[in-house]
């Protein structure tokens, strides 16, 4: 049986904070329960995969960015980062996290193959 895959699409950064963490508790949701979980990173959400970015906590009661970030990665999480957006910023590549990878929409559709649950913030 092939698992099952979901993918999230996030345009926002730290400037709606409260938006990342809806996403980044869906994409931990899905990752911890066994899902193959990819998060497409565009616009200004490309600095969320860059060492050190991620960080503060949205909202009281909410969990940190930095522990849904740790939860994600250790639960087989991936991110790709749009390369197009990334190098706009003219960001470093070498400060990518471990799990984050500079890819396109082809690498995106490559990825989810013959479908996936999608969802986007």
């Amino acid at each position: 049986m092939t698992k099952q895959k979901v993918a999230i699409s996030l345009t926002t950064g730290l400037e709606d904070p409260e938006k990342v963490t809806v996403a980044m508790l869906v994409a931990v949701g899905a990752a911890e329960s066994g899902r193959s979980t990819l998060i497409f990173l565009t616009k200004e959400a490309v600095r969320l995969a860059l060492n050190g970015v991620a960080v503060g906590t949205a909202c009281d009661g909410c969990p940190s960015l930095p522990d849904l970030l740790t939860r994600y990665g250790d639960a087989g999480g991936e991110f790709l980062v749009c390369p197009i957006c990334f190098n706009t910023k003219q960001l470093p590549a070498e400060e990518l996290i471990k799990n984050a990878e500079l890819g396109g929409t082809v690498q995106l559709w490559e990825w989810m193959g013959d479908g996936a649950t999608t969802f986007s913030y």
